[in-house]
């Protein structure tokens, strides 16, 4: 007769924590992931107002005031929470879903005739790690 063969409790016991241990490292990955994709739409949506600010700048020399100025919008819209234009600079607010992630564009014009160059950071370093590479080297 055949003995019959099979899994030890020990060895079910091992194989579960091997998954539970994989299970802890890769859940909060994604996570992180799932936000900074969120992160992009931020970023698209001052995409759009830059080109508007940018050609503010080269038409009138100096930064517009408000967001009507740069002839942006201010609607909040999916991930976005706000959208605001002071002095030039934008920023970008996330709503709770993109844990409130704040997106800020500070442009700098070298000479009048010169184009607008971009400088993208956060306000809280904490949540920086959910900024898109060119904006966390910034």
């Amino acid at each position: 007769m055949k003995k019959q063969q099979g899994f030890t409790l020990i060895e079910l016991m091992i194989v579960v924590a091997i998954i539970g241990i994989l299970a802890a490292i890769a859940i909060p990955a994604y996570q992180d992931y799932i936000v900074r994709s969120k992160v992009t739409e931020l970023i698209t949506a001052a995409d759009a107002c830059k080109a508007s600010v940018s050609e503010y700048y080269i038409t009138n020399g100096s930064a517009p005031a408000d967001t009507n100025a740069a002839g942006c919008t201010d609607q909040a819209i999916g991930n976005i929470a706000s959208l605001v234009v002071a002095a030039g600079k934008i920023t970008v607010t996330g709503t709770a879903a993109v844990k409130s992630v704040k997106v800020i564009l500070t442009p700098t014009q070298a000479t009048a005739d010169s184009g607008v160059t971009w400088a993208c950071s956060t306000d809280d370093m904490t949540k920086a790690k959910y900024l898109p590479a060119n904006c966390r080297g910034t």
